[in-house]
């Protein structure tokens, strides 16, 4: 596995991420509808240009995981369905810790994995918002990293 930072993007590069990116959102976010996982995939290339920092695992020349960082921020991490559970997203977190400094993201509430992954790797719940940011029903979790001592 390689670890990467994209600035500009290939049609090939874009159509990889969208692809990992709807396969971890099918395999992890059970309460979407197919309808609203197909709606959202629409903005999915415009969110993925608009982060500071896009950072990638490729495995075997493909794009399988995908992290996106503002500031000290985590925007977005996504790991395709085949590869989760290899250590991929810890490895590409531990990435942006180490470089980046994160220290913050949030989470659906409704993805106890992703929570758990998080606090796994040093992240609270700080606060609780019964909607997400576009004002739909989805609970978010935002949760911070204290340094270690």
């Amino acid at each position: 596995m390689e670890i990467k930072e994209l600035t500009a993007l290939s049609d090939d590069e874009m159509a990889q991420l969208v692809s990992a990116w709807e396969s971890s959102v099918t395999a992890t976010h059970h309460f979407l509808s197919a309808e609203e996982i197909a709606t959202i995939k629409q903005y999915v290339p415009q969110a993925l240009r608009g982060v500071q920092h896009l950072v990638v695992a490729i495995n075997a020349g493909q794009i399988k995981a995908l992290m996106g960082i503002d500031d000290t921020k985590l925007e977005l991490l996504f790991v395709a369905a085949s590869e989760r559970g290899k250590g991929m997203g810890s490895q590409l977190l531990k990435y942006g810790i180490a470089k980046y400094h994160v220290d913050e993201l949030a989470v659906n509430e409704q993805n106890p994995a992703a929570r758990g992954f998080y606090e796994h790797l040093g992240f609270k719940v700080v606060d609780r918002s019964p909607l997400d940011d576009q004002g739909k029903p989805y609970p978010i979790l935002r949760m911070k990293r204290t340094p270690a001592e």
